[in-house]
């Protein structure tokens, strides 16, 4: 993967995305143990991005150019299926451009930080993702102050507590 890693990061240094952040399982095995995951996501935030209808042709022709098809949703990028996912809301918005570098090998990767991929969980609702906030809460060290800060923001604090009541009956 680190070789999918230095390719996000030519994206970046060459323009094709104004930053990224990698997200889903992959992000979430930097602060708890593995879980199960297909690809790596990575959100994208795209140069010039005026917040109407988003194409990702530009990074889909890079990609073509330098040898990388498309999987049906996905890119193989040295042998790693991953999915480019624009950013869709504010929240992913903070959340890239919060993200933290972290290094895979030797290489700079930029990670979801752990308040910011609890915060998506919680959005997203689905079960999976429940599940993965619940192991984050018990099995990760996050700043409270900066995770309550991102839900009240965003509008989730309510479907935290809901959340933390539901599995912990507080």
């Amino acid at each position: 993967m680190e070789k999918t890693i230095a390719v996000l990061n030519q994206m970046r240094d060459e323009r094709i995305v104004e930053s990224y952040a990698i997200g889903g399982g992959i992000a979430a095995m930097y602060y708890i143990d593995p879980v199960s995951t297909f690809d790596l996501d990575v959100f994208v935030i795209l140069p010039n991005d005026s917040g109407g209808l988003i194409s990702l042709d530009p990074i889909y022709s890079w990609l073509k150019k330098h040898g990388y098809m498309p999987a049906r949703e996905q890119v193989i990028i040295e042998g790693v299926p991953v999915q480019f996912i624009p950013i869709y809301n504010e929240l992913i918005k903070d959340a890239v451009r919060n993200a933290l570098q972290k290094n895979y090998g030797v290489s700079p990767a930029l990670i979801v930080g752990p308040e910011y991929l609890m915060a998506i969980m919680v959005q997203t609702g689905r079960p999976k993702d429940r599940d993965r906030c619940i192991k984050f809460m018990e099995e990760t060290k996050i700043s409270e102050t900066v995770l309550s800060a991102i839900l009240e923001k965003h509008h989730l604090s309510d479907a935290f507590l809901e959340l933390k009541r539901n599995n912990y009956g507080k």
